[in-house]
């Protein structure tokens, strides 16, 4: 049973989709390259992992090749990465769920461990949707800037996913099983500046295994951004079944922000 979370907007009220000065601000992307290039030194402090296997899955249009460099990073954490190995993401169209699943068990059969799932905006969807088709198979999820309630079309690329994927999107109703987290672990880290996706709909409701991580991050940035790998290796290093919320303490206080204050607090 999930926490009543007060502050935790209902997900038939309106949320407009980011304006254009959030727009505008995700040129900081490549800020957060550089800066995650930067901070490479400091995020070696960060907790190490014990060799599972870790699926990364990739946004809309994007590919193995954006999410390389989390990757790598997983990798020197102590973490057994992969790519999505599916080319371009263009929507959910036949098939990609179904080769997904296959990859899922794949891994879990080689490793013979549970793997942890990282989605970035569609590929969270993704990645909560695998996790509830076989949460045998998953350890944990991490999805980054990834719409899962509210209105569908409280985005920017919403008229984007519909010419990719002929899907016509409609009534929040339809979408209501998308905002039913997994029954593994799942964390939620999302931005309030993002300029893609409006933040409320990558709130996750407080629970016994459900999170928000609040980051300063764009949208198209946040697979870069140092804020958010640290949140991702601490999700990540916690020990299978013992998994704890997030904590805040001492100077993460002032980088990390409440997730579920009100909107403009």
């Amino acid at each position: 049973m999930r926490a009543h979370d007060p502050h935790h907007r209902q997900d038939h009220s309106p949320v407009p989709r980011p304006g254009l000065l959030r727009v505008a601000l995700e040129w900081r992307a490549g800020l957060e390259y550089g800066a995650g290039v930067v901070a490479r030194p400091l995020l070696r402090f960060a907790p190490r992992g014990d060799g599972h296997p870790v699926l990364v899955l990739p946004g809309m249009l994007a590919g193995d090749l954006t999410t390389r460099p989390l990757r790598r990073r997983l990798q020197r954490l102590n973490y057994a990465p992969y790519g999505w190995e599916q080319g371009i993401n263009l929507g959910p169209r036949k098939g990609v769920m179904q080769r997904c699943l296959a990859q899922l068990k794949a891994l879990r059969l080689a490793h013979d461990r549970k793997v942890s799932l990282i989605g970035w905006s569609l590929g969270g969807i993704y990645a909560r949707e695998l996790a509830k088709a076989a949460p045998e198979d998953v350890r944990l999820v991490i999805t980054l800037g990834t719409p899962f309630t509210g209105h569908p079309k409280a985005t920017h690329a919403w008229r984007l996913y519909e010419w990719l994927t002929g899907h016509r999107i409609g009534s929040p109703d339809i979408h209501g099983p998308l905002r039913q987290p997994p029954l593994v672990p799942t964390t939620s880290i999302f931005s309030r500046t993002d300029g893609i996706v409006a933040w409320q709909c990558s709130v996750e409701h407080s629970g016994p295994i459900s999170e928000s991580i609040e980051v300063e991050a764009s949208h198209l940035g946040m697979g870069f951004n140092p804020l958010a790998l640290y949140a991702i290796a601490d999700r990540l290093s916690q020990p299978e079944g013992a998994w704890q919320p997030f904590e805040r303490p001492g100077l993460r206080r002032f980088v990390y922000g409440n997730p579920h204050r009100p909107a403009g607090a």
